[in-house]
């Protein structure tokens, strides 16, 4: 039996202490262990201990770390993508990922929809909502969230599961946790992936069924 990294036992004790507070259960909040840019010295103690779920930003990255380890290692696997998604990568990241978190223009929904009918493989897809309507940052707005979530579902057939935002770092995230979740209600959506390391605790508050933890777990990335 594999000793549980104390840090892992920390962030998932928060979640679980986050989620009762809130009159919810545990279960339904989802750790997504965000190993991006993390040597596998200290990603390996977590998959050791059960953790199953990932979150890459880079393809070419989450290739390099996942893909040449041994096979029987990932048994029951899922690995995120959370980082923006060029249409030239579609192919490979339709090919390896399970979820694919960052879906924000229809560029990249037509790319993906292509994939998916020449695989025959379909991962999970999330809107990346810009919450803060920040120029650098990928993401629709909040007023092209309906249309945007609307012409996925009818022109190109993804069908996403949920939403997920990154709030303007020095603002207080619960603003923007709420207003994404009032999107995701109105277009009926039941996932909301939202908190990272700093703020979890309130996406928890605010309605998160999963969360996106690197640092907390891993510590500063290199």
């Amino acid at each position: 039996m594999a000793a549980i990294p104390p840090a892992y036992a920390d962030v998932v004790a928060r979640i679980a202490r986050a989620a009762q507070a809130a009159g919810r259960s545990a279960e339904d909040v989802s750790l997504v262990a965000v190993s991006k840019q993390q040597p596998w010295e200290v990603i390996e103690p977590v998959l050791a201990a059960g953790h199953k779920v990932f979150g890459e930003n880079r393809v070419q990255e989450a290739l390099a770390r996942w893909g040449a380890k041994e096979a029987h290692q990932f048994a029951g696997l899922s690995l995120h993508l959370i980082g923006p998604l060029q249409t030239n990568k579609a192919r490979e990241a339709i090919a390896h990922f399970d979820v694919i978190e960052s879906l924000d223009r229809e560029k990249l929904a037509r790319a993906l929809a292509d994939e998916v009918q020449k695989q025959g493989r379909s991962p999970r897809v999330y809107v990346q909502v810009n919450t803060g309507e920040e120029a650098q940052k990928a993401g629709v707005t909040p007023d092209e969230a309906d249309a945007f979530i609307a012409a996925c579902r009818t022109a190109y057939g993804l069908g996403p599961e949920g939403l997920m935002c990154i709030p303007p770092a020095g603002e207080p995230p619960g603003p923007h946790f709420a207003l994404l979740r009032k999107i995701a209600v109105r277009n009926g959506l039941a996932k909301l992936s939202m908190g990272m390391s700093g703020d979890f605790e309130t996406a928890i508050a605010f309605g998160a069924t999963s969360v996106r933890v690197g640092s907390a777990l891993f510590g500063a990335r290199g």
